[in-house]
C-alpha cells in the first residue's frame, strides 16, 4: 500500500511557504476549485461551523483526490473528537484555544501513537487504508506525516506560549488575532500594538522551538510574517472570497445602470423592499 506523505510538510522541509484556505462553506467542490487553483492545504472548521462529520469526510475525500492536504480544526472536546479527523484521513488537526503546557502535553499523548503518545490503535479507517497498511507503517506514517497545530487566542495562553512551544510532539501554533484582540478589549484592531507584539511572541517561541507558525489571514505584510517565523500562509477563506465578489459585481452592475440614459433607467428602487 502507498501512504500519502503531509504536502505542507513536504514543503516546509524544502524552505517553501506553504499555503491554505480557510474554508466555511461545506460543499466539497469549493475544496476541488480551491486544488485546482493551486493552494497546498484547505483548513477546514468544526469549531464555528455546523459541518457534520459526514460532509467532513467527503471534504477531506476531495482535497486526497487532488494531493492537497486537510487541516481540521476540531472543536474542544475529549480524545476521539481529536482522533476523528485523522481516522476520516485528514492530514492535521487545529485545537483551539490551548492555554498551557500541560494541555498541550496532553493533546499530544492523545493523539500520537507510541513512543510519542498513547493514543488508542484502530486501522479499519481509511487512514489505515482499512487495514491493508501494516501496523508498523500506520503507525510511523501517523507519527510522522500528520499533522498537530495547537491554537494561541488569549493573554493567558501567551504568558505560557514558549513553555507550550517547547512540547514535543507537535508541529506548529496558530497564532489566533481575532480571538486574542477580542480578549484585551480591542476586537478587530489586529494592528494594535499588544496584537502585533503577541503575533511576534508567538513566532519567536516558534523558531526557538523547532515548530511552525501560522494565522488566520494575511494579517500584516508577507514579509515581516515570514521574519516572524510565519512560514504556514494562509491566504483568506472562501466566504470572503464570495461576499467579496457578489459585492464588487453588485456595485458594478448598479453603477452601470446609473449611468443608464433616462428612457432605459429604472425607478429607484424602494429601501425596504
Amino acid at each position: 500500500m502507498k501512504t500519502r506523505p503531509s504536502r505542507i510538510l513536504k514543503l516546509l522541509n524544502d524552505g517553501q511557504y506553504p499555503t491554505t484556505l480557510k474554508i466555511n462553506l461545506s460543499d466539497p467542490r469549493v475544496i476541488e476549485a480551491a486544488a485546482l487553483c493551486g493552494v497546498d492545504a484547505v483548513w477546514l472548521c468544526h469549531e464555528h461551523v455546523p459541518n457534520d462529520w459526514l460532509s467532513l469526510e467527503n471534504q477531506i475525500r476531495a482535497a486526497r483526490i487532488h494531493n492537497i492536504d486537510t487541516m481540521v480544526r476540531v472543536g474542544r472536546g475529549s480524545y476521539s473528537d481529536y482522533i476523528r479527523p485523522f481516522e476520516a484521513d485528514a492530514t492535521g488537526i487545529i485545537v483551539p484555544h490551548v492555554a498551557s503546557e500541560a494541555e498541550a502535553r496532553q493533546i499530544v499523548e492523545w493523539v500520537r501513537f507510541y513512543p510519542v503518545g498513547k493514543r488508542a490503535l484502530d486501522g479499519g479507517n481509511i487512514d489505515g487504508q482499512f487495514c491493508l497498511l501494516s501496523t508498523d507503517e500506520y503507525l510511523k506514517h501517523s507519527n510522522e506525516e500528520r499533522i498537530v497545530v495547537l491554537q494561541i487566542e488569549s493573554p493567558e495562553a501567551l504568558e505560557q506560549v514558549e513553555k507550550i512551544a517547547a512540547v514535543p510532539g507537535f508541529n506548529g501554533i496558530l497564532f489566533g488575532p481575532g480571538d486574542f484582540s477580542h480578549r484585551i478589549g480591542k476586537a478587530g484592531h489586529l494592528d494594535d500594538p499588544q496584537v502585533v507584539a503577541a503575533r511576534k511572541r508567538v513566532g519567536a517561541a516558534c523558531k526557538a522551538n523547532g515548530k511552525f507558525a501560522m494565522t488566520a489571514g494575511l494579517i500584516a505584510p508577507l514579509e515581516d510574517l515570514i521574519e516572524d517565523g510565519y512560514h504556514v500562509i494562509n491566504i483568506g477563506a472562501d466566504v470572503v472570497a464570495q461576499t467579496t465578489y457578489v459585492t464588487q459585481r453588485l456595485e458594478l452592475v448598479r453603477g452601470k445602470i446609473g449611468e443608464l440614459p433616462a428612457k432605459l433607467k429604472p425607478a429607484t428602487r424602494s429601501p425596504y423592499t
